[in-house]
């Protein structure tokens, strides 16, 4: 380069002449071109830890082989809320077995058609509560051995747990737990993905589920929510819309 040429641009070694250019509208215009491809090579992406104070950019070793295995949810009735996450949300699928009740599970005739069971029920007499794990897993897969089978169900992730206090379905005075999204507020939800999101939320209709949010209203179209017996938020949506209803803050 001639010292007479300006650079335009200058990175990394990387120097380019406006002579190159020619005339000064195409200088212009490769001066914006060029700027705004540096500007993408050197931003960092919003998730990036330089753009979210307290998130490390190194994981720490000791944490490898850590995972997100349950979220809990403590219920007043294991009766309804083991309908409602069995038959409408559809958790916990596995082919019936010999001690399977075909007449009380979602299915067809015994062995043929796929039923519902769960990952794994755990009972504390002493304490007087039971645990109840569902999640989207094929438990045909889980061994018979039941201890085997709660260390299969704990090596699953995105499970739910729900707690049971024994005698909370039948006590008058008992109103319920908090669901995190009345004040106080604290926890908000879980989510669900769905083929459709229309499809799923024309069927819950149809089932008698409650909203907190329809597909179309509001603003965010094509999300909805759902309560569950207890009335805790599930969020519904699909991967067809849920770029597009986010693009503007992704």
């Amino acid at each position: 380069m001639s010292t007479n040429e300006t650079p335009i641009f200058n990175f990394s070694g990387l120097v380019l002449s406006s002579n190159a250019f020619g005339s000064s509208s195409l200088q212009r215009r490769y001066r914006f071109q060029l700027f705004s491809v540096t500007s993408m090579a050197f931003s960092a992406p919003k998730e990036a830890p330089s753009n979210n104070p307290g998130l490390q950019a190194t994981p720490d070793e000791a944490t490898k082989g850590f995972f997100m295995q349950q979220t809990m949810f403590r219920i007043k009735n294991p009766k309804v809320s083991l309908d409602f996450y069995s038959r409408v949300l559809g958790m916990s699928i596995t082919p019936l077995g010999p001690y399977d009740n075909p007449a009380a599970l979602t299915g067809g005739e015994e062995g043929k058609q796929p039923g519902r069971r769960l990952l794994k029920r755990l009972d504390f007499p002493e304490m007087k509560f039971s645990l109840y794990f569902l999640g989207y897993e094929d438990t045909a897969s889980a061994p018979s051995d039941p201890v085997d089978r709660t260390v299969w169900t704990f090596s699953k992730k995105a499970t739910i747990e729900l707690t049971h206090n024994w005698g909370t379905e039948s006590d008058p005075e008992f109103n319920g737990y908090h669901n995190g999204n009345t004040d106080p507020r604290g926890f908000g939800h879980i989510g669900v993905t769905v083929d459709d999101t229309y499809k799923a939320c024309e069927r819950f209709e149809r089932l008698g589920v409650e909203f907190v949010k329809k597909p179309d209203d509001g603003i965010m179209k094509g999300i909805a929510f759902i309560k569950d017996p207890d009335g805790y938020w599930i969020e519904i949506f699909d991967l067809k819309t849920i770029g597009k209803v986010t693009a503007a803050a992704s």
